[in-house]
C-alpha cells in the first residue's frame, strides 16, 4: 500500500498558536480526513502528523510537507515569503513575522483546501479529482 505522509508544522506556546496556523491546522485536518476516504480506494493511506515548533523555529511555522517536502516545492509556481504576524506577535510579546505561501501570483496567510489538495495529488503522482 502507497502511503501520503503530510506533516503540519506550527508555531506553539503552552498550547496556543497564532490565528493563521490555527486556520491553516483546521484546514489540512480537514482536507487529510477527505484525502483519506478518497484515496483508500486506490490503495493509498494518508496520515496526518502536527508538529509544534518552539519560537526559535518559528521560520518553520505554518509549513505542510507531503512526505517531506514542503507544500511550495511539491507546487509549481509557489515560494515560501513571510510578513507581520500581529497574533504571533502577541503570543511572542516581539513583533513577529510567520510564513506565506505565494502561488500564482498570490499570497496565502492561511493555506487554502485547493492548495492542500493540489499538492497531495501532485506529491502522489495523480491528477486531482
Amino acid at each position: 500500500m502507497k502511503e501520503l505522509a503530510i506533516e503540519w508544522r506550527h508555531y506553539d506556546k503552552e498550547g496556543a498558536t497564532c490565528d493563521r496556523c490555527a486556520a491553516t491546522g483546521t484546514t489540512v485536518s480537514e482536507v487529510v480526513a477527505g484525502l483519506g476516504e478518497e484515496l483508500a480506494g486506490k490503495g493509498i493511506t494518508v496520515t496526518l502528523t502536527e508538529t509544534k515548533l518552539p519560537e526559535e523555529l518559528m521560520a518553520h511555522s505554518n509549513m505542510i510537507l507531503f512526505n517531506g517536502v514542503p507544500l511550495e516545492e511539491v507546487l509549481e509556481n509557489a515560494a515560501a515569503d513571510e510578513n507581520h504576524c500581529s497574533s504571533c506577535s502577541c503570543l511572542t510579546g516581539t513583533e513577529t513575522s510567520c510564513r506565506t505561501v505565494e502561488y500564482e501570483g498570490k499570497s496565502y496567510e492561511e493555506i487554502p483546501a485547493e492548495l492542500i489538495r493540489k499538492a497531495a495529488y501532485k506529491a502522489i503522482g495523480l491528477n486531482e479529482e
